[in-house]
């Protein structure tokens, strides 16, 4: 099967750069005249992209002679004469300059996520940690982290979100990636996985490449459908129902004790609640955890303190139920602790002193008065009355449903050309239907307010 790494295409749309990469390896002769070529559909979902990307890549290999349909047969590659025009036979890559390029808006950045970052406060008790720890510092650490740094999370996520968990239920690891595949190792290759369709395609992406299977479970208003889960016959679910991403959907509760229901049915079924940028909701109380009503030790918590500080901390943590802590011990009890030990004893002090929920009081106005002022030049704009903004109420994300019959792609490419990097929810779907089209997903902390009206003037022109 054809693999392509499609998040490596620069500012170049999905179709377009799955049709350099095929055209390339034609020419190059890694694809021969006369194969077949897999389906539409197959392609699609092996490259996790929605069939469209694959049709209109398809299409203009088509067009340009790289290609032919044979009707009830499918594609097949014509004879070319081969060209030599790779190095080491690498894939050229998109140019460090298309990879940079000043975007009037850009819909696809989610900002620096260090803004605010309280740089005084963080050295002031670094330095605090190398006074006090001195050599040990250097020594080896248990391999679920410090135990400083366990206690510290077991209280703030008590005080939180409502958890109530013994630090050695907690494990600390360098980012959300290490943990799911850390998961995999300790649930079993077997399992089949399902993923929410849209989502990040991290996880499935981990799973897969650990061997597992992973399916596609649709999500609607209300969050994962519990019915597709039946149907799909799934042994691990991951979802984060607190708010869901891209769509934004809340689990309401009927929903979140079914999925608690469907856990205990079966030895082996486990639900991984994903509460990812958790602390920015802007109306109403916080959403009670997944975890928080689980009876049954079926559900296996994550989250991450790189949205909430910087990304480049690269420290996450996953809370187990207590009926794995002796398998994880058996299985993964080997593995050195992948953050290092300033950095844990750090953010332990910055979590107990009360710096942790200072800072994020300040990033929630801050992010809530950006989010506003996006909101309000939306409504002010002649695109206003073309848009319907969903899920604006919690999280660094809104969604943007546009009133026009272009489709996706063309719009993005037409938007690029203007200097308009777009973002659609159809990006992020496994599965065509996953999702409403013509939907932008609007992540507000990187857009830039002063260039914002001028390129929704573009925009909705561009749209007719």
């Amino acid at each position: 099967m054809l693999t392509y790494d499609l998040t490596d295409r620069g500012n170049l749309a999905r179709y377009d750069y799955l049709y350099r990469c095929m055209k390339e390896d034609i020419l190059a002769g890694r694809i021969k005249a006369g194969e077949k070529l897999p389906s539409k559909r197959a392609l699609a979902k092996h490259l996790e992209v929605a069939v469209v990307t694959v049709e209109n890549a398809y299409a203009q290999l088509t067009a340009e002679g790289y290609l032919r349909s044979e009707e009830k047969r499918g594609y097949f590659v014509n004879q070319v004469q081969p060209e030599h025009r790779t190095i080491n036979g690498a894939i050229p890559r998109p140019s460090r300059r298309e990879e940079e390029r000043q975007w009037l808006l850009d819909l696809k950045g989610s900002g620096s996520g260090t803004e605010g970052f309280p740089f005084s406060v963080w050295a002031r008790l670094m330095r605090r940690v190398l006074s006090e720890q001195g050599e040990a510092l250097l020594r080896s650490m248990p391999h679920n982290g410090v135990s400083e740094l366990r206690q510290a999370i077991a209280r703030h996520v008590y005080q939180y979100r409502g958890i109530s968990v013994l630090p050695e239920q907690i494990v600390v690891g360098a980012g959300t990636e290490y943990l799911y595949n850390l998961i995999v190792q300790l649930l079993g290759r077997e399992q089949v996985y399902g993923v929410e369709d849209p989502s990040y395609s991290k996880a499935p992406r981990i799973y897969q490449l650990n061997g597992a299977s992973c399916l596609s479970i649709p999500v609607d208003q209300q969050g994962a459908q519990p019915d597709a889960v039946e149907r799909q016959e799934v042994d691990v679910l991951h979802i984060s129902p607190n708010h869901q991403f891209p769509t934004g959907a809340v689990m309401p509760i009927a929903r979140r004790q079914m999925l608690l229901s469907w856990a205990r049915e079966q030895e082996g079924r486990y639900i991984i609640e994903d509460d990812y940028d958790s602390e920015f909701r802007f109306t109403g109380r916080p959403i009670p955890t997944l975890q928080s009503i689980d009876r049954g030790e079926r559900v296996i918590y994550m989250n991450t303190f790189s949205r909430s500080l910087a990304p480049s901390l690269r420290i996450s943590y996953m809370v187990l139920p207590h009926s794995l802590l002796e398998l994880y011990q058996h299985r993964l009890g080997f593995y050195a602790c992948t953050v290092p030990a300033m950095e844990q004893y750090t953010l332990a002090h910055f979590l107990n002193e009360g710096h942790f929920e200072s800072h994020v009081n300040r990033m929630r106005v801050y992010y809530r008065g950006r989010r506003d002022a996006v909101l309000q030049t939306i409504q002010e704009s002649a695109l206003g009355k073309r848009c319907q903004i969903l899920g604006a109420d919690a999280g660094l994300h809104f969604l943007l449903r546009l009133d026009t019959k272009l489709e996706d792609w063309d719009l993005e490419q037409q938007a690029a050309a203007q200097g308009i990097r777009l973002s659609f929810l159809s990006h992020y779907q496994r599965e065509p239907e996953s999702g409403l089209p013509h939907t932008l997903v609007v992540n507000y902390p990187g857009v830039d307010l002063e260039n914002l009206a001028p390129a929704l003037e573009r925009l909705a022109r561009l749209m007719g």
